[in-house]
């Protein structure tokens, strides 16, 4: 006998439709052939099925079955192929007589037939919908999640033999439901606050207009100074995502397993916080598998990287063009996936191998040769893509004890958002959302100056030469300081402050 079940494939955060087509024949030697480009996982699916299976009563393997995973050009992988090819074998076999083309089936199998969850359930529900089908099965972890998307039924199990139950009417699946205002809650659930950091008046600044046109920043300073305590921050300072960015950031931390509220979109700005000794690999993603890396998990959110000239200079030379691009592709043995990167990165460094270099209070030990091969780390490309670098200065105890705390993230995400919806209105029409991601056509149109401000930028420029990209910096920097000014233009000072923040085009090279 034949029979088809329906799942879905991940490439990148979609999913593609996947029949699961399962041929029992009577007569013939006993043999399991599974054909349609099928990998590693999916082999070892057939194990597992088998087993769960027998130890379930179902013995039709002493007849010869063969397995096809159509589209056939399409290479598979993932535990997730287990319970359709369970239920596709029990179909087959005449077990399950009911209509199964309106149900997409989703899980893993343990030996005993118990149901685990699998990751990229919200990409595959998501497509499911879009295909017009009406009723996915999950494993029992994996419902919630799946419930997120409203409009398919969602039924979840615990194991195959409730899941058959199901199918030939003996028992009621329960369904999963979110309720929509779960969805619709933009409270923010952070559990640090802006006002803990105290004066860094420059360096609070910064991190404003970084967060206010989503630019990268870089800050330099001696350790202690506050650097990694202000990176923190920015996630809560940032408004809540759009529903669009919350889907997509939710579809990719669903691929790579990290979703922590199943039952909630992610509404938060995440932040990812990248050790030095992380490899290129765990940056952009790979694997086997070729699951999204740090600067995908952190789309739409802040990428910190703590200790920015210790990384290796492959590893941040990596960068360049995810910061460019905003996608990232991943290239393994097996298949190529492009993941969204459109992140914002916060990078923090020491100016000087012992860290002290320039501190008014600690003396520097490094040899100007020592600085100079620290600061070369940086490569030229690489701080240009940087729109603003700030030196972050270190505080004594005196201004420890007599500053008071600063405004809360509360007050700065309201100024923030007010400017982010200032660009979201200009560029309705140009499919971006912020200043920093304006190409030179978007600069041309919106980043007009007057004749003061232009001889300003001449001045500069004879004096720095900084590069074009460097100029675009400028302008887009300008561009969003402008707005925070609520002013039409981009004036004189607006232009003065973004130069100021180009500090490190000099820094590296001021010995």
């Amino acid at each position: 006998m034949f029979s088809k079940v329906l799942t879905f494939h991940l490439v990148g955060i979609d999913a593609v439709l996947v029949d699961v087509e399962v041929d029992i024949r009577e007569m013939g030697l006993p043999s399991f052939t599974v054909v349609g480009l099928a990998e590693g996982a999916v082999k070892e699916s057939k194990e597992r099925v088998k087993s769960a299976l027998k130890n379930l009563n179902f013995n039709f393997f002493s007849k010869p079955i063969t397995l096809n995973l159509a589209p056939a050009d399409i290479k598979k992988d993932g535990s997730h192929f287990d319970l359709p090819i369970a239920i596709g074998l029990i179909a087959a076999a005449g077990f399950i007589t009911k209509d199964l083309s309106n149900t997409v089936f989703v899980g893993e199998l343990s030996l005993d037939g118990d149901l685990r969850g699998v990751n990229g359930v919200l990409p595959m529900t998501l497509s499911a919908l879009n295909s017009g089908i009406k009723n996915i099965i999950v494993p029992y972890d994996n419902g919630q999640e799946a419930a997120i998307v409203d409009g398919i039924n969602v039924y979840g199990f615990k194991n195959i033999s409730e899941v058959v139950g199901f199918l030939v009417g003996d028992i009621d699946g329960e369904r999963f439901k979110i309720e929509k205002s779960q969805n619709e809650d933009d409270r923010l659930l952070y559990d640090v606050d802006f006002m803990d950091v105290k004066g860094q008046f420059l360096a609070r600044r910064a991190a404003e207009i970084a967060a206010s046109g989503m630019h990268n920043m870089l800050m330099i300073g001696s350790p202690g100074s506050g650097k990694t305590m202000i990176a923190k921050r920015i996630p809560t300072i940032l408004p809540p995502m759009s529903l669009e960015e919350s889907i997509e950031t939710t579809k990719i931390h669903s691929v790579a397993g990290i979703l922590k509220n199943k039952g909630r979109l992610v509404r938060e700005r995440y932040f990812s916080s990248i050790h030095h000794t992380t490899s290129d690999i765990a940056l952009i993603g790979g694997t086997r598998d070729a699951r999204p890396g740090a600067i995908s998990i952190a789309h739409n959110g802040v990428l910190f990287l703590d200790e920015f000239l210790e990384f290796k200079r492959a590893v941040l030379e990596v960068l360049r063009q995810p910061m460019e691009d905003g996608v990232i592709t991943v290239s393994r043995a097996n298949r190529t996936v492009t993941y969204p990167a459109k992140f914002m990165l916060v990078a923090a460094c020491n100016p000087c191998p012992c860290g002290f270099y320039g501190d008014p209070v600690k003396q520097c030990v490094c040899s100007e040769m020592q600085v100079k091969r620290y600061r070369s780390r940086l490569s030229g490309p690489l701080m240009d893509r940087i729109d603003i670098h700030v030196h972050v200065a270190s505080l004594n105890f005196d201004e420890l004890s007599s500053i008071p705390n600063g405004e809360s993230s509360e007050t700065i995400r309201k100024r923030v958002e007010k400017v982010h919806l200032i660009q979201r209105e200009r560029f309705k029409k140009d499919k971006i959302y912020f200043n920093s991601q304006m190409s030179e056509k978007h600069i041309k149109k919106y980043c007009q100056l007057n004749q003061d401000s232009i001889s300003l930028l001449e001045k500069v420029n004879k004096k720095y030469h900084f590069s074009a990209r460097s100029y675009s910096k400028i302008l887009k920097v300008a561009r969003t300081i402008a707005d925070m000014d609520d002013a039409d233009g981009i004036e004189t000072k607006h232009i003065m402050e973004a130069v100021k923040f180009r500090i490190t085009d000099q820094w590296t090279n001021e010995l």
